[in-house]
């Protein structure tokens, strides 16, 4: 499939939404790989909602990052709203979870910290993520983190209204936080919630919340509290606990406080054989010498 008289797809998705399919796909200006996302629309094409798409997009490409994938283009197809992306190369901290099962707890604290400077960028740009989950977590060979999907971002409360009205949850049950299922607002504090479910499933190989269906994983959200995790030192746990309140206020105060709380933790990373690149590594190295700088 060619879009735009420009990006190539390949012909099966790389994974779906329910927001809609992300697609590899190849740049025939540039020649390189990019990832697509189309975006549905309820009740098909909408004029206005399609404009403010495009404004909160040029928003978005503002998100400049290591961590977050840079926005290329960004327009319609056949009726749909689609992203152009970069591609990303890693494991999702989905499969690196599935595969490994919990993760030491210096990569566990080490992945969340890095997805909190992405989120510290984005939330100084006013952008709230509305679906972290490990799916949207890439390790990459050289270690580092991104964030992907911020499909979300680029809606506005009354547009998510239009979608719930439609029958579609926008967000992801299992990492959702309170205030997302019950009044449908996401700030700042609710992607810090969600990460603190993702961290939880890096500690112990497992989902926080499940259930049959979405409501009874709502239900959990908004009225169980966790137990501590075993074999996680007890500061952590702490933090945990903290990042998992039900109540926004009761949380870590910004994705700014959160990394250093999680740094402290992030030391002596283990090998993690078959996932990251072994020795010299050009991002590592950059990574290096930047740290050092005071």
């Amino acid at each position: 499939m060619l879009i735009a008289d420009r990006y190539e797809l390949d012909e099966l998705p790389l994974g779906r939404g329910g927001m809609g399919a992300v697609y590899a796909g190849h740049d025939r200006h540039l020649g390189r790989r990019v990832a697509v996302k189309f975006l549905g629309l309820p009740g098909g094409p909408d004029a206005e909602l399609e404009q403010r798409f495009i404004r909160e997009a040029r928003i978005l490409a503002t998100l400049e990052h290591a961590g977050a994938p840079t926005l290329y283009d960004f327009g319609t197809y056949d009726e749909r709203l689609f992203q152009v992306m970069q591609f990303i190369e890693g494991v999702t901290v989905a499969d690196l979870a599935a595969e490994h099962g919990p993760l030491p707890v210096p990569w566990a604290a080490a992945i969340a910290a890095q997805a909190c400077a992405v989120l510290s960028a984005a939330h100084a740009l006013s952008i709230c993520h509305r679906d972290l989950k490990p799916t949207n977590l890439m390790l990459c060979p050289d270690g580092s983190v991104k964030v992907l999907d911020f499909g979300l971002a680029m809606l506005r409360e009354t547009d998510v209204a239009q979608f719930t009205r439609a029958g579609q949850i926008l967000g992801t049950p299992a990492y959702m936080a309170p205030e997302q299922i019950q009044r449908g607002v996401a700030g700042p504090r609710s992607d810090l919630y969600a990460l603190g479910c993702v961290l939880h499933e890096m500690l112990t190989g497992r989902q926080l919340f499940t259930g049959p269906t979405a409501y009874t994983v709502f239900e959990k959200q908004v009225k169980e509290s966790p137990a501590e995790v075993d074999g996680v030192p007890g500061g952590l746990n702490g933090l945990l606990a903290e990042l998992l309140e039900k109540e926004p206020e009761r949380r870590p105060a910004d994705a700014n406080e959160l990394f250093g709380r999680l740094a402290v933790f992030a030391r002596d990373l283990p090998p993690l054989p078959g996932y990251l690149d072994e020795g010299a590594n050009p991002g590592r190295m950059y990574a290096r010498v930047v740290g050092r700088v005071p």
